[in-house]
């Protein structure tokens, strides 16, 4: 790291992933199918949403009870109470709350939208009663799956559980980093020095975020369903690195 060339390539052919499917089969599956066996080093990139799948979080709104606290944001938020009560139960605290607007910190620690709860592109949805929650600790998920992916195929790969995120500052969005394995999350480069000879102080640099982005391109955003893209050509050193490596605590959070 940093890389002089990196190569994508998208792995097609999954089929619907549906609960208790073996995902890492899948992967190395469809790579074989792509004639791209894994080696070590190569980085899978694994949207979220498959991972929720394999793992069977899915919620049905029809059995879901909003509280007082989900009824009174569902009318200021503009929102189905029962969804909003399961974003509630997903989320440590409401950031903010307005019409057709509501950003939560997840009870892991992101700061999304509707504790990156999903109606889009889950079958049986019914008109979008049966929901799809995120994994339970997608760093457990991606070491998982990593350890996975070396009994059945020999390679020592990197895992990054990603999911697209708007930003408060910028239109649009982008891929990031859920979960990790095997490779860093955040770089660290404070201490170092730029080609001037100046101390770096503030610099890390979020490559498990970037990698994520740069495969969000090639995954695409709707009805493209390649949720898994591989990328050869990165080197790092040093031990593997979380997801909540790259969560801000919320004493440094300048935008809550």
């Amino acid at each position: 790291m940093p890389a002089s060339s990196l190569a994508l390539q998208a792995l097609s052919g999954l089929p619907e992933v549906l609960p208790g499917m073996d995902l890492a089969a899948l992967l190395c599956s469809a790579a074989r199918d792509a004639g791209q066996h894994l080696v070590d080093g190569d980085v899978l990139v694994v949207a979220q949403k498959v991972v929720s799948k394999a793992e069977g979080r899915f919620m049905d709104l029809r059995d879901v009870a909003p509280s007082a606290a989900a009824l009174a944001l569902a009318a200021r938020v503009r929102k189905d109470p029962r969804f909003v009560e399961a974003v509630l139960r997903e989320s440590s605290a409401v950031v903010r709350a307005s019409a057709h607007v509501l950003i939560t910190r997840h009870r892991l620690g992101y700061v999304m939208a509707n504790a990156g709860i999903d109606r889009s592109n889950v079958p049986g949805s019914d008109g979008g009663e049966r929901i799809l929650l995120l994994p339970l600790d997608p760093d457990a998920s991606a070491r998982a799956l990593r350890a996975a992916i070396l009994r059945q195929s020999g390679a020592r790969v990197g895992v990054v559980i990603s999911d697209s995120f708007g930003r408060p500052w910028r239109i649009g969005t982008v891929n990031v980093a859920l979960g990790v394995a095997g490779l860093p999350a955040v770089v660290d480069r404070r201490g170092g020095v730029d080609r001037d000879g100046r101390r770096l102080e503030t610099t890390q640099v979020a490559l498990a975020d970037a990698l994520a982005a740069a495969a969000g391109v090639v995954m695409g955003e709707t009805t493209e369903s390649t949720p898994v893209v591989r990328l050869r050509g990165l080197h790092w050193d040093g031990p593997g690195g979380s997801g909540q490596d790259l969560l801000r605590s919320v004493a440094e959070d300048l935008f809550q």
